[in-house]
């Protein structure tokens, strides 16, 4: 069938948009072909409940109550479905708009012989309306909702994994300030007593002045700190319970620190990075919603053609039969001179598409740099750990030996003393070095993407002219950029 001319003619007009402006070749980022810190394994998963390699019941819970009872999940998921009925709203817009109209009314009128006349009326109509989208200009807009649905899914899951490992690295910390303030509560103790010792050997005579000035110093500098470790932890368990959605109260502990496991993590091939993060899946939807609107933008340059239809009925007490009615047409509508109203449009929706494909690069390039710090951390403080651990051995052995020399006169107690604070720096230095640890581990799986598996969306099926979005968790190509990889298998 020959085009309409009124077609023929107005089609020139798609000239307006220019030529279609490519993604920014400067955005793309190649994934490294190893890490520097651990060997990568192929095919490598996550579980998703990683919290349990911990190894502490308590922690698991935490988590789970988290997870069930946050409200930034909440919020998350309230925008999921602000993006569900956006994205069924523009599929809506695809399909024909159907309506029914019934009317009646009782009136007076005046006929041309001046006399007055009285009527009983009644209209019942059925309306069709239906935007052919024949340059898919309707089509690249629920493209467009659709990435920005799975986008939202998808940050979602980045709140979901951001709340556990918050939780998981708070409880680890709150069961290091514990430690620490066990660890200062028995320095005390053992304060109290060398204070004790050095009262009676100076009433005996055998002590000076200042050794007991000294004693009583160290002891009032170890009890000032006790504390700001009780602020500490109090302050903690408000923290954690803001993330259970809970008001503030005391947590339940489980394990001690030194009996929390640190799990043995494999990392995943970097290449594989892209497809396990939730982050990166948000910020690809952004970059194919982007480029979805781009489309449609420059869609808006054609013309754009609509059919209508009516039927229905006209009932009268002054007509004997129903009169059936009807209305068959189309309108073509298309730009003719908008003062570059369009051309605008267009071009600020390809600055938008611009900045997503920035926004997947940067993103990208953080999950990497968190990888490697992650993987460096648990190296480097594992090794500090068992440095930590020979130094305290030395040094308790040093503290019994000087104890000893001062309980038998045999040397100050300034060498007591300072194999105290020696002593007390490495264990507390000790504790810090495993948290750091414990907290490296959760930041890892995290940086991992927590065995993240893609978005699970329940969406309708979409129009057989749009194309499906690949599921997020294809692997990228070797030799493939991401970006360019979310740009050709965008919805």
């Amino acid at each position: 069938m020959r085009p309409p001319f009124a077609l023929l003619v107005l089609l020139p007009l798609a000239a307006c948009a220019g030529p279609r402006p490519l993604a920014p070749s400067s955005a793309n980022v190649l994934a490294p072909h190893a890490w520097r810190d651990a060997p990568a394994i192929e095919g490598t998963a996550l579980e998703r409940d990683w919290w349990n390699a911990f190894g502490d019941p308590v922690l698991s819970g935490l988590v789970v109550r988290a997870l069930a009872n946050n409200p930034d999940i909440a919020i998350a998921a309230a925008r999921v479905e602000e993006a569900r009925a956006l994205f069924h709203l523009t599929r809506a817009q695809q399909l024909p708009n159907i309506s029914a109209s019934l009317s009646a009314s009782e009136q007076r009128s005046v006929n041309p012989f001046g006399l007055g006349v009285d009527q009983t009326a009644g209209q019942a109509q059925l309306n069709i309306a239906y935007d052919l989208d024949l340059f898919d200009r309707l089509r690249n807009a629920s493209a467009a909702a659709r990435a920005s649905l799975l986008g939202t899914a998808a940050a979602q899951d980045g709140v979901r994994l951001a709340v556990a490992s918050s939780t998981a690295e708070g409880y680890i910390i709150l069961r290091s300030l514990d430690a620490r303030l066990a660890v200062l509560r028995q320095t005390l103790e053992a304060r109290s007593d060398s204070l004790t010792l050095a009262t009676r050997r100076f009433e005996a005579g055998y002590a000076s002045q200042l050794d007991l000035e000294q004693a009583k110093a160290e002891y009032r500098a170890t009890e000032q700190l006790i504390p700001l470790v009780e602020l500490a932890i109090r302050r903690r368990e408000n923290g954690l319970s803001l993330l259970l959605g809970e008001m503030p109260g005391a947590t339940v502990r489980g394990v001690g620190l030194e009996q929390i496991a640190t799990p043995a993590i494999a990392p995943t091939m970097p290449s594989e990075l892209v497809r396990r993060r939730p982050d990166i899946a948000q910020a690809e939807q952004q970059l194919v919603a982007s480029d979805k609107s781009l489309d449609a933008a420059r869609a808006a340059f054609l013309p754009s053609i609509q059919l209508g239809a009516s039927g229905g009925t006209v009932a009268s007490s002054l007509i004997g039969d129903p009169v059936s009615i009807f209305s068959l047409g189309g309108s073509l509508l298309a730009p003719i001179f908008d003062s570059g109203r369009l051309r605008s449009q267009a071009q600020g929706a390809a600055a938008r598409r611009d900045q997503a494909a920035y926004a997947y690069q940067r993103t990208v390039l953080a999950a990497f740099r968190e990888v490697e710090n992650a993987l460096a951390d648990t190296q480097r403080t594992a090794e500090q750990e068992r440095s930590i651990i020979a130094q305290r051995t030395a040094l308790e052995r040093a503290l019994a030996i000087a104890t000893n020399r001062y309980g038998a006169g045999y040397s100050p107690y300034l060498e007591q003393l300072d194999a105290q604070r020696n002593l007390l720096s490495a264990e507390l230095a000790l504790i810090q070095t495993r948290t750091d640890r414990l907290t490296s581990a959760v930041r890892l799986y995290q940086a991992l993407g927590g065995g993240w598996r893609g978005v699970d969306l329940h969406i309708a099926a979409a129009p057989s002219r749009m194309p499906s979005s690949p599921p997020a968790t294809t692997p990228v190509q070797p030799g493939v950029t991401p970006m360019a990889y979310a740009l050709h298998h965008k919805p």
